[in-house]
């Protein structure tokens, strides 16, 4: 009676066995669907190439994006202007100051003045905020406006 027992005990176990090897064919089968393994293996593969592929151009799209970082902070971003009136017998305020400078205070003052025989514009590089050459009042005004 013991073996008779166990033969069923076992049979038993070799039918829920069965049972859940088809359940899992049919799990693989729906996965695999239209598909072969061979056909699956090249897919791993092309992903496997397109992310190295994406990887190349992850590094290139970064150095691209240094390399206009750079580009923007030495660009003239930071404008200001100012008008004024140099003599006071001529009537409004058509001279004017223009600082023109990047992201490190490097760039150029322009100044505009303006008299009824003639109108002079001079032009002044500007280094770190500062110049070389003698700033008017409304020069400096303008450079101090525009940091």
């Amino acid at each position: 009676m013991t073996i008779s027992i166990l033969i069923y005990i076992l049979a038993f176990f070799i039918i829920l066995q069965s049972i859940w090897l088809l359940v899992l064919e049919r799990r693989i089968k729906k996965f695999f669907a239209g598909t072969k393994a061979r056909d699956l293996e090249s897919v791993m593969s092309e992903l496997g190439n397109q992310a190295t592929e994406l990887k190349k151009v992850q590094h290139d799209i970064n150095t691209h994006l240094l390399t206009l970082d750079t580009r923007v902070h030495t660009s003239i971003r930071k404008i200001e202007t100012i008008r004024f009136n140099p003599f006071m017998d001529a009537g409004s305020n058509q001279s004017f100051a223009i600082a023109l400078l990047d992201d490190n205070h490097n760039g150029v003052v322009l100044s505009s003045l303006y008299a009824r025989e003639r109108m002079s514009i001079f032009a002044k590089p500007i280094i770190n905020g500062e110049s070389e050459f003698e700033l008017s009042v409304e020069e400096k005004e303008v450079i101090k406006k525009s940091m």
